[in-house]
């Protein structure tokens, strides 16, 4: 059995987990602190079933790093609290609610989890010993994004502790050029990935994940949902006006 279903399996059953689990707490929510957690999950699995090298090592630590992060931030932010608003919109308006949520939530989840993470499992598979310079380019395009999302998470969890009502938006340090620097960042750090994937192993696949979790969040369920959330907001319709909706940019004012 090739490395690349033993994985899939593993994430089906990863996310089977969470599905019963969800169910138990009635809460379809709990998936979000799965997401990165999963990518975890399948680079180690790769990883121990494979023959160990520095670049192998390299690649789980880079993906290990981002999961962890973005788990541990979920979690934090999760904690105590009741099942997000998306997820509570799809309880009230859909038909075969469990069935629904098996296929659409957790199982699109894995799915896509998958995709993303292939090259990375792939440059795992294929036993690399080197780097060259596109590979070096890659981890530094990778540090890049995961700095980019771990300030820009940070400083949004900052402002909500202090700030004073629901009336203020956060529109300063990275968000000043950007009204979602946090999934910015996210999707660069995938691309660092796949470059880093290109100079290793090829293949015409592995643009499928860059390209993937960019169209994620900039067009599915990062930021048009909050994009939506906020339509009403006379303040962030203001800083909206200013500010670049995903790639950061100088603000008009």
């Amino acid at each position: 059995m090739s490395i690349y279903l033993q994985t899939g399996i593993v994430l089906f059953v990863y996310f089977l987990l969470f599905f019963i689990t969800a169910i138990i707490k009635k809460d379809n929510s709990i998936v979000d602190i799965g997401w990165g957690f999963g990518f975890v999950l399948a680079v180690w699995y790769a990883f121990i079933m494979s023959s160990f090298s520095t670049v192998n090592l390299i690649v789980v630590l880079l993906v290990s790093l981002w999961g962890v992060r973005l788990g541990l931030h979920i979690l934090r932010r999760k904690w105590g609290k009741e099942e997000d608003f998306r997820y509570q919109k799809w309880r009230q308006n859909w038909n075969n609610f469990y069935l629904r949520s098996f296929l659409q939530i957790f199982m699109l989840q894995g799915a896509l989890l998958f995709i993303i993470v292939y090259p990375s499992v792939k440059i795992i598979a294929e036993d690399v010993d080197s780097v060259g310079i596109l590979g070096l380019a890659g981890i530094a395009v990778w540090a890049t994004g995961f700095l980019i999302e771990m300030i820009a998470d940070r400083q949004l969890r900052k402002f909500i502790e202090e700030r004073s009502g629901s009336e203020e938006i956060m529109d300063r340090g990275l968000w000043r050029y950007s009204r979602h620097p946090n999934y910015f960042g996210e999707s660069v750090v995938w691309w660092g990935i796949f470059l880093l994937a290109l100079d290793t192993v090829g293949g015409v696949l592995i643009i499928a994940s860059p390209l993937l979790i960019t169209f994620l969040v900039r067009f599915v369920s990062g930021v048009p949902l909050l994009e939506k959330r906020y339509e009403d907001h006379e303040n962030y319709q203001k800083y909206a006006e200013k500010t670049s909706i995903f790639f950061p940019l100088p603000p008009s004012d």
